[in-house]
């Protein structure tokens, strides 16, 4: 996997986002979460006018992973008043970091990850800090082998379904 090429995505790649967007969500939760659920996140946080916005946010940024011209995962970072909850201006949040089902287990999401902390190196972060459902053991682990620590809880709603994510973060600089 040394060829992955880590791109900026930008509004021309509207679609090739929604749609990544969309069959990585649905490929992680769909098997745990109700079909109606599903479709009713999928077509409210994921739709074109939704992306639109946070790809024009000056405070948020997203990047491809491209293998082969096939774009196979994505990365979206939140910073200062971007960020889903802390809104610090000297934190980073990574608010999602997706790789297709049949690219798992071959570094695609340890490359988009290390594309983030370059960002929040470059940037002067104290922190990195992120919210991952409880049941996605997966990327907790990702995470906790990273060195991030669970820190508080938060509620995310996935349709009428309030589910537990826990807050982690990586302490960057001394503070």
């Amino acid at each position: 996997m040394d060829n992955i090429i880590i791109k900026p995505v930008t509004i021309s790649d509207l679609s090739q986002l929604q749609k990544i967007s969309k069959q990585t969500f649905f490929d992680t939760f769909s098997a745990v979460n109700t079909p109606e659920n599903m479709a009713k996140y999928l077509e409210e946080s994921l739709s074109v006018e939704k992306l639109t916005s946070e790809l024009n946010d000056e405070h948020s940024a997203f990047y491809f992973a491209i293998l082969d011209s096939d774009i196979i995962g994505y990365l979206k970072l939140n910073f200062g008043k971007a960020q889903t909850e802390l809104k610090d201006s000297k934190a980073l949040e990574i608010e999602r970091i997706y790789v297709l089902k049949e690219y798992h287990g071959k570094k695609v999401g340890q490359i988009l990850y290390e594309k983030a902390m370059e960002i929040a190196r470059e940037k002067n972060a104290d922190y990195v800090w992120l919210g991952v459902w409880e049941e996605n053991h997966r990327a907790l682990n990702f995470y906790k082998k990273n060195g991030f620590v669970e820190f508080d809880k938060h509620i995310f709603r996935l349709g009428d379904d309030e589910q537990t994510d826990i807050m982690m973060k990586l302490q960057l600089n001394q503070l």
